[in-house]
């Protein structure tokens, strides 16, 4: 059977901001398909909107803020050629029930993640979730063009906001200090002293959650750290990734927009693991890419997510983080740049 050179795709990922951000490869190359027109659409969360607003490879956003059936009312009337299920739970499922549409689905793997965390037994493939989406893309002939993450500024973004200190001017290190869950972010006094050691003046990133954090960290390192979390809109807090010299984060959002940039970034990993396969995504400029992590105990992972606190008690994968190695790897950073 011939091929329609004209098609439409619906591509679901309601949440969150590290998941939407890795889509964008699937998106590109979704318009790029050779020899095909193709429309795409996407469905999300509506506080996920300014990831995928901007974005040149998106025709249609449609966003879920309310009853799953209003927005299925809505996609039925597209009439898609393909669905490409990149969230696989219960409501992309129900989605797909109503639509009755061709679909491929991103494996979730929950039994071996399972399995990694309850019994310790690792059935995890070596494979980083970008390449499960292509998985799930297949169904609309897609392939990987291995050109990495996209992120698209807003027009008419201002791109230097205001209130920030005269360092960002010049060199400093961004560090995204947030996480979704505790067990994923270094305890405070864990950060200060990391920041004390840093040869780098120190540009604080996260959300309005973070705030708190961020004031404490910032008072007891004085003026060589300034707390922006909760300040600056994300396309802004993106801004001020890519103008950073070296990026330290936690496994959250802002870590992956940073690997769309191909920045020199130390990620730091708690509870979680990076063979769930949500490692910074470099495929171009892998060697800019450094994770740190206390390997060997026997607890870790405890969660594919995280907890409030330390199962334990005692907060190993985070406490046992050698600071040393952190500060060694930006200086090294440094000094290759200056070559």
């Amino acid at each position: 059977m011939q091929k329609k050179n004209n098609i439409k795709v619906l591509v679901i990922r309601f949440s969150s901001m590290g998941d939407i951000v890795l889509t964008t490869p699937v998106l590109r190359c979704l318009k790029k398909i050779p020899g095909r027109e193709v429309e795409v659409h996407f469905v999300a969360k509506k506080m996920f909107a300014s990831l995928l607003f901007s974005n040149p490879h998106v025709d249609k956003l449609f966003l879920l803020d309310g009853k799953l059936s209003d927005l299925t009312g809505q996609l039925k009337k597209e009439n898609y050629d393909y669905i490409v299920d990149l969230h696989h739970n219960l409501r992309s499922l129900i989605v797909k029930m109503k639509l009755r549409k061709p679909s491929g689905n991103c494996r979730k793997l929950n039994l071996e993640k399972w399995l990694k965390t309850r019994l310790k037994i690792d059935r995890l493939p070596d494979m980083h979730v970008v390449d499960r989406y292509f998985e799930a893309a297949a169904v609309a002939g897609v392939e990987n063009d291995q050109q990495g993450l996209d992120f698209f500024f807003p027009p008419g973004l201002e791109v230097m906001p205001s209130g920030l200190p005269g360092f960002v001017h010049g060199d400093y290190l961004a560090f995204v200090i947030g996480g979704k869950h505790p067990t994923k972010r270094l305890p405070n006094e864990k950060i200060i002293s990391l920041c004390e050691k840093l040869p780098l003046p120190v540009l604080l990133l996260g959300g309005a959650e973070d705030a708190s954090n961020g004031r404490t960290i910032a008072a007891a390192c004085g003026e060589k750290v300034f707390n922006a979390c909760g300040l600056f809109s994300l396309p802004q807090s993106a801004y001020l990734v890519e103008r950073s010299r070296v990026v330290i984060s936690h496994d959250t959002g802002l870590m992956h927009i940073a690997a769309v940039f191909n920045k020199h970034l130390i990620s730091v990993w708690g509870n979680t693991v990076p063979a769930f396969g949500m490692v910074p995504y470099m495929p171009a400029h892998p060697e800019r890419s450094t994770i740190v992590e206390v390997e060997g105990l026997s607890c870790r992972p405890c969660s594919k997510i995280g907890y409030a606190k330390c199962p334990k008690g005692h907060f190993d994968c985070m406490n046992k983080i050698d600071e040393d190695l952190i500060v060694g790897k930006v200086w090294a950073i440094m000094a290759n740049d200056c070559q």
